[in-house]
C-alpha cells in the first residue's frame, strides 16, 4: 500500500482558520462537552471515558474532512451528523484550527506502557502481517501514531474504547470514509482479540 496515493483525500481542505476564535466557537458549538478542553497543569483532558475522539493536536485537514463527512452522511453517527449540519465552513475552519493548535495527548508514560502491551499488537503496528497481506499501521500512521499530514491522522494516545470502536466499525463496514476504503481492507481480517490488543497498544503510545 502506498500512502502517497491517499494524499489528495486529505490535502484539499481550505487554509486553517483562527484558533483563538475557534476556542470560543468550540465552546459555543458544544464540541467541548464531548471532546474536552485543555486543563491547566493537566494537558489535554477529554473528561470522558474514552468513547469520544481526543482532538488535541489532531491534524487540521483530518478534522475538517471528518466533520464534512458527518455533514454529508458519508460517515455515520446520529449526534455528530446533527451537530455537523449546524456548523458553517468558516466556523469549522476556526474550530479545526483550535484543536489542531493544542498539544497532543501527554506521552510521559507512552514508551513503557506501549512496550508492556507489545507482542502481537506491536508487531502488527510496526511490521504488519505479510502472510495476510496486511501493511504495517506505521506505514501510514507513523512511529508512535503521530500520523502523516495529509495522509493519515494522529492515533497515538487516543482513548482505547474509541479506537476499538472505530476498528470494529471499519471491519463491519458501518464506517467507510477512508481513501480507497483502505481501513476497511486492513481491518477485515482482524479478530476481536487483535482489535482489542491493537487499540490498547495504540492508546498507550
Amino acid at each position: 500500500m502506498q500512502c502517497a496515493l491517499l494524499l489528495p483525500a486529505l490535502a484539499l481542505a481550505a487554509p486553517p482558520g483562527d484558533p483563538l476564535i475557534g476556542r470560543e466557537k468550540a465552546d459555543t458549538e458544544r464540541c467541548l462537552e464531548c471532546h474536552g478542553a485543555p486543563t491547566e497543569g493537566q494537558g489535554f483532558s477529554t473528561g470522558t471515558d474514552g468513547k469520544f475522539a481526543r482532538l488535541g493536536g489532531q491534524q487540521y485537514e483530518y478534522i475538517v474532512k471528518q466533520v464534512k463527512d458527518f455533514r454529508s452522511g458519508k460517515r455515520k453517527h446520529e449526534f455528530m451528523q446533527m451537530m455537523a449540519r449546524g456548523i458553517s465552513d468558516a466556523d469549522l475552519a476556526d474550530i479545526a484550527a483550535y484543536f489542531a493548535s493544542l498539544p497532543p495527548e501527554p506521552a510521559a508514560q507512552a514508551t513503557a506502557a506501549a512496550n508492556a502491551h507489545g507482542g502481537a499488537a506491536q508487531q502488527l503496528y510496526a511490521h504488519g502481517d505479510p502472510a495476510r497481506k496486511l501493511p504495517a499501521c506505521a506505514s501510514c500512521h507513523g512511529e508512535g501514531g503521530k500520523g502523516l499530514a495529509g495522509v493519515a491522522p494522529v492515533i497515538g494516545g487516543q482513548g482505547k474504547a474509541y479506537l476499538e470502536q472505530q476498528l470494529r466499525d471499519w471491519r463491519n463496514g458501518s464506517r467507510k470514509n477512508s481513501a480507497g476504503d483502505v481501513m476497511n481492507q486492513f481491518t477485515k481480517p482482524l479478530s476481536d482479540t487483535e482489535i482489542e490488543a491493537l487499540a490498547r497498544y495504540v492508546s498507550d503510545m
